[in-house]
């Protein structure tokens, strides 16, 4: 009994001065990816100073620049792109920082050939047509121009399945492999294996299911309450083995939680990927500056509501609405106060903190 009460006091202790420290932020810090305007970092900048003072977890690029629609944002060429790469992982204390773009082919391509790129890489509904050989030839190429770009972690592929042909945001824009989740699998998998060859890590996407969805989440509330299926879970069923993330979209679906969309969701996070699908990697959120999210959810809502559901790494791409753009010490700061008002636990950053250092880990030339 002397041990067991010793033992807690300890504890409680450890946790109110773990609380005040550095450590805590860097914590907190390493659940954030966020994007930033910029195409070239010095130790100067305040991404470079957010990097390093905070261990972000990682950063998002675009070429496109939402403020002023005739200058880039992140991206210029080829040869910039993997100039800032290093600059910005130069930042990093242990050269582990994940440098992430959207990278599918089709529609979603950031390495565009206006900027030097190849910029032609099939969409994920041609790609389903091809043979094992042809899409491990286009993925091989994809994964060798990210590497050479900088780029080790692709927020893709995408493993929506094809089942609302009215679905603009997936099935209009080929974003799907198909209907069938052994074929939608089989084509990830091809994907990931690529990917991982040139040490470029990916994420699933979008879990639960956006292929049976009517409605675009970047503009507002989507529920597919009454046209998801359980069939959508399948691909995640049959690559949680090998998956190196999931990104969790912002679907609503009262079925699964009668009060918030998927991302905020920890019936859909802890219970259902966690719980009943066994999948215990990181978890990243679709970009949480969404019209389904800001629309409804304050600031601090939205990361006391992430955290809570089991979410690792929390996205903000600073792209949508640049003139409501969040920096890594406002991030923090609300975190650290909804953690000092005890409206989220240590036990939940610990829990992330650990899955995202697993998963920084797995990159080449990492010091972890």
């Amino acid at each position: 009994m002397k041990f067991k009460f010793i033992k807690l006091i300890t504890t409680l202790l450890l946790s109110i001065s773990f609380l005040s420290g550095d450590a805590l932020d860097r914590k907190i810090g390493s659940m954030l990816m966020v994007g930033f305007v910029g195409t070239k970092v010095s130790a100067d900048s305040q991404i470079c100073k957010d990097i390093s003072t905070y261990d972000l977890g990682g950063v998002i690029l675009f070429d496109y620049n939402p403020v002023d629609k005739n200058m880039p944002k992140n991206i210029v060429s080829k040869e910039q792109s993997a100039t800032i790469a290093k600059e910005l992982q130069a930042c990093s204390q242990k050269h582990n920082l994940l440098i992430s773009a959207d990278q599918e082919g089709g529609k979603v391509q950031r390495l565009k050939s206006t900027r030097g790129f190849y910029g032609k890489f099939p969409s994920a509904a041609s790609v389903a047509d091809m043979d094992d050989e042809q899409t491990r030839k286009i993925y091989s190429s994809m994964a060798k121009e990210l590497k050479n770009a900088g780029f080790n972690y692709d927020l893709a592929p995408v493993v929506d399945l094809a089942l609302n042909k009215d679905n603009y945001i997936i099935y209009e824009l080929g974003r799907s492999y198909g209907k069938d989740p052994a074929k939608v699998s089989h084509k990830a998998s091809l994907f990931i294996d690529e990917m991982h060859k040139e040490g470029v890590l990916t994420s699933l996407k979008h879990f639960p299911g956006h292929g049976s969805s009517l409605g675009d989440t970047h503009k507002g509330y989507v529920d597919v309450t009454h046209t998801w299926s359980k069939v959508e879970l399948e691909p995640y069923k049959l690559l949680s083995n090998k998956a190196d993330s999931v990104m969790v979209a912002h679907v609503f679906n009262s079925k699964l939680d009668a009060n918030h969309p998927a991302s905020l969701s920890h019936a859909t996070v802890t219970k259902l990927l966690r719980g009943n699908l066994g999948y215990d990697g990181v978890v990243i959120t679709d970009d949480l500056q969404m019209g389904a999210i800001t629309k409804k959810y304050t600031l601090r809502e939205t990361l006391k509501l992430a955290i809570n559901a089991g979410d690792d790494i929390l996205l903000f791409g600073n792209q949508l609405h640049p003139k409501n753009a969040v920096n890594a010490k406002m991030l923090v700061d609300i975190i650290k106060d909804l953690l000092a008002k005890k409206e989220i636990s240590i036990e939940e950053i610990n829990k992330a903190h650990e899955r995202v250092q697993k998963l920084r880990a797995k990159l080449k030339g990492s010091n972890v």
